[in-house]
This record gives structure tokens, sequence and C-alpha cells, in this order.
């Protein structure tokens, strides 16, 4: 009798796997990587992002030592204050008295001369200095100031007007300090239709703190 001789049987080859459709576990393994590591990115970025955006630096730049800052907080109330005039003292506002060819002449008043605004506010401030050099009385006073401009001569004149409670000397020596105090102007450089102007403002002063010092009647 004859026996045969049976041999183990192999493992089918990787080729004979693939024609036969059977996806070996390499094949399996690759895609589900791939999905995982994709996910892994986007988890990354879905917790990166907001905290890059929550810890970005400002987009101001650094103070500079001893430089002011540039903004201000809304609780903080920026005024822009003028000059302060003297309490004692109250100003109208400047009339044109007379303007024209020369002083002689009749010329015209009002609006029909054209504003001064150097002379106007030289004047004003004038007053306001010489606050001191004002009559000194129980009762205060008035005083009227007319300012002379003279274009052709290029001179100025101060004297105290008509419409004021104060004359005389005292007024004279309160007029004198106002003409000290005033600015000079360019002539040049200052338009005016008239070579004569007369401008006057009346100065209110108020009655005088209570002081030892003795007082003109």
């Amino acid at each position: 009798m004859r026996f045969s001789r049976r041999l183990p049987s192999a493992p089918p080859s990787e080729p004979a796997l693939r024609r036969l459709g059977v996806k070996s576990a390499a094949q399996i393994d690759r895609p589900i990587r791939g999905q995982t590591i994709l996910a892994t990115v986007v988890a990354v970025l879905l917790i990166a992002l907001p905290l890059y955006l929550l810890r970005r630096p400002s987009q101001e730049p650094a103070p500079v030592p001893g430089q002011m800052p540039t903004t201000f907080s809304p609780s903080v109330k920026v005024v822009n204050e003028g000059p302060k005039r003297d309490e004692r003292l109250v100003l109208g506002p400047p009339e044109r008295i007379r303007c024209g060819a020369t002083q002689a002449g009749t010329g015209q008043s009002g609006q029909q001369c054209d504003a001064l605004p150097f002379f106007e506010q030289t004047l004003s401030d004038a007053i306001d200095a010489s606050v001191d050099c004002a009559p000194r009385t129980r009762e205060g006073g008035t005083l009227n100031y007319v300012l002379k401009i003279d274009f052709a001569q290029k001179q100025m004149h101060v004297f105290p007007g008509a419409s004021g409670s104060w004359r005389g000397p005292q007024a004279r020596h309160a007029t004198k300090c106002v003409k000290q105090g005033l600015k000079a102007p360019d002539w040049e450089k200052i338009e005016h239709q008239f070579r004569y102007y007369e401008i006057a403002i009346l100065a209110k002063y108020q009655p005088p703190a209570a002081t030892t010092a003795p007082l003109f009647e």
C-alpha cells in the first residue's frame, strides 16, 4: 500500500489576498490613522485660536517716559477756560463812536464803521490790567474809556468819555494807566477803511472790599 504524504498548507500570500478582495490589516489601519490625525489637528486649532485672541498684545504703542498720554478717560472732563476778568470789574461791549478821513470831519458811526478787533481787544485787556488805577469810592462807579486811533499819524490816545460817572483828575489818571498798557499795533498789517477811529468801552467798577486804606471821595 502506498501512502502519500500531505504537506501543511501555507497561508495565502499578500497578492493572493488582494486577488480574493480581502483587505489586509495595514490597509484597514491606514484610513483610521489619517482620520485620527485630522481630528487631533482640528481640536488643537479650536483650543489654540481663542487663547491667541485673548492673549494677543495690544496695538497701542508703548508710552514714552516723560510723555503725556494721548487718550483720556471718559470720566475726566477737560474744560478750556479763557482768561478770567477781575471780579471788581465788568466791561461792556466795544462801541464804534466815530470813523472818518480825519479827526475834524463829521465821519460815520456805529455799524457804518468797520470793526477793529485788535484795538478792541487791546483796550479791553489794558482796562482789566489797570483795575487798581481806577478811582476808589465807597459806592463804586463807571468810567467810559474812549480810544482814538489815527492811522495817518500812527498814534493812539485814551481819554475818559462823558458817559461814565467818574470824571476829572482821577478819571484821567485811570485812562493814563490804560494807555500805558496798550499793545503796540503793527500799523501796516491792520486792515481798515478809514484813517481815523474812536472806539469806547464802558467799565463798571464794584465797590471795594472793606479795608483800612483811605478812600478817595
